[in-house]
């Protein structure tokens, strides 16, 4: 008999002295660790909408509102505002109807189901994150570049434009920083919301385990 024969049965005599969890035992461990994750989704969106909002406020003074009127961007900038907070409210209560859901799951099959409905929830806010920062930074930024084309001066008076390479140049620079910016978006999302998920998806495997 060799060392790996001997450690196997050494085993098996140990086995029988471990404490042998139930299948309810086990599903409400993996229910209470889940339940807890989508809480911190949750709770960590909340936070997360009233930093923005406070950084708004303090950014969104009378002479930021009157560059936004000077650029022609006042109306879009409120639209802006609105929309982005209506969506965000949305998926914060989706976050919170993934919590209540979940909380009161009382079989194995219907958390797995909740728990890929969380996933694919949170999927969507930080796509949706994603998109509209994409889009509204390119609005503005054409926005500015239009106004400058059409309303800036230089000493002499005249019209000043740029040549076909410098604006190449500068799409390119603007089109560069817009990508870095996003990346740290998605990186900001990926840590913040990507640990929870990676945990619920350890749970959602454990809970197949467990049914097969």
């Amino acid at each position: 008999m060799d060392g790996l024969d001997l450690l196997k049965k050494d085993w098996k005599k140990r086995e029988g002295s471990l404490p042998q969890l139930s299948y309810n035992q086990i599903y409400k461990m993996l229910w209470k660790r889940s339940s807890s994750i989508v809480k911190w989704i949750f709770l960590i969106s909340i936070v997360e909408f009233l930093f923005w909002a406070l950084i708004t406020v303090f950014m969104a003074d009378h002479e930021y509102w009157e560059e936004m009127e000077r650029i022609h961007l006042k109306e879009f900038t409120v639209a802006t505002y609105v929309i982005n907070y209506a969506i965000t409210f949305f998926f914060i209560f989706c976050f919170y109807k993934n919590y209540r859901k979940i909380s009161s799951t009382d079989n194995a099959a219907q958390l797995m189901k909740n728990i890929l409905q969380t996933r694919k929830t949170v999927k969507y806010y930080i796509g949706y994150i994603l998109i509209s920062t994409a889009l509204v930074a390119l609005i503005y930024t054409y926005f500015m570049m239009d106004y400058h084309v059409s309303s800036t001066v230089v000493d002499d008076m005249e019209k000043y434009s740029f040549t076909p390479l410098q604006w190449l140049m500068f799409a390119g620079i603007m089109i560069g920083g817009l990508a870095v910016f996003l990346g740290l978006i998605w990186l900001f999302y990926r840590v913040v919301y990507g640990i929870l998920l990676r945990r619920l998806n350890r749970n959602y495997k454990e809970l197949k385990k467990l049914e097969i």
